[in-house]
Parts: structure tokens; C-alpha cells; sequence
């Protein structure tokens, strides 16, 4: 019988924990490993929906949404600390987004990440997370990130 996973606390972000967001990026250099975007994230995080995920006080991942039309919108960022992979933190933060989303009235989400024509192992990782949550992909394309970033673009109907 497996131990229990404690249950994240999910809470609006707010200004004091960009340290705690930034220190989850830097966790993370095999999927943010570029800083100029890295910094994008986490100034974007005041300016968008985003939400903290917490275990005992302690802030563990983050996801931020950007609002392109009424009835769509994108997960723009998601991380969680690696030490917590695993452990229900993504599936909770894109849990709690989509409800919040249904709220709103947004029917369609998506998000983008490496294509398949890439390699990179943690990527495989990223899409089968968005594939167990019920994002399907749609199309991948190099015109966003160049030819040597294929990006993939997954949706979910909520």
C-alpha cells in the first residue's frame, strides 16, 4: 500500500513569492534553461492568472494563464519543483486553473511545449503529463520557436 500524497494547498499568486517561483525555474535548467525567458516568467506572473501551489507553507510550483480570446486561454507557464515531481502538484495546479477557467466561461485551453520531433527526453515527460490530463495534440510548428525548437500545441476542451 503506497503512503498517502499530501494534498498541495493551491492560493493566488502574490508578489512575495516570485523568489520561491524564480528558485523553482532555476531547479529546473533541462526545460527553463534559457534566463531572458526565465525572467519573462516570472514578471509575467504579476501581470497574468496565476496560482502557487503549497506543501506545509512552502511554495512547490506555479502556473500562470494567459487570456487570448473570452472562450480560450493557455497555460503560459508550469513548474514544479523537481524534487516534487510526481507527487500530484501539476495535476493539482492545472486542476484548480481549469476550474477557475469553467468559472470564467473559458471552454478551450491550451498549452505549448517541445514537439516530438525533438528528442529531449524531459520533454517526452511534459507531453505524456499533458496527454494523462487530457490535452490532445493539434499541430507542431516551428514558425514560434525556429527549427530548432519545434513547438507542439496541445488542447483540452473544459
Amino acid at each position: 500500500m503506497s503512503a498517502l500524497r499530501p494534498t498541495p494547498e493551491i492560493v493566488p499568486f502574490e508578489a512575495a513569492m516570485t523568489g520561491a517561483c524564480e528558485r523553482i525555474l532555476a531547479a529546473l535548467p533541462e526545460w527553463f534553461g534559457i534566463p531572458a525567458t526565465n525572467e519573462e516568467y516570472i514578471h509575467g506572473l504579476a501581470k497574468r492568472t496565476a496560482f502557487v501551489a503549497r506543501l506545509d507553507g512552502t511554495e512547490v510550483g506555479f502556473l500562470a494563464l494567459e487570456r487570448h480570446f473570452p472562450a480560450a486561454a493557455e497555460i503560459h507557464v508550469l513548474a514544479v519543483d523537481p524534487t516534487r515531481h510526481r507527487q500530484g502538484i501539476g495535476r493539482a495546479l492545472v486542476s484548480h486553473a481549469e476550474a477557475w477557467l469553467r468559472s470564467e466561461g473559458v471552454e478551450i485551453l491550451h498549452v505549448k511545449t517541445l514537439g516530438p520531433s525533438d528528442p529531449h527526453p524531459p520533454y517526452a515527460d511534459t507531453r505524456a503529463f499533458y496527454a494523462a490530463e487530457g490535452f490532445r495534440p493539434v499541430f507542431e510548428t516551428t514558425a514560434l520557436w525556429g527549427p530548432e525548437n519545434p513547438a507542439l500545441v496541445l488542447v483540452k476542451f473544459l
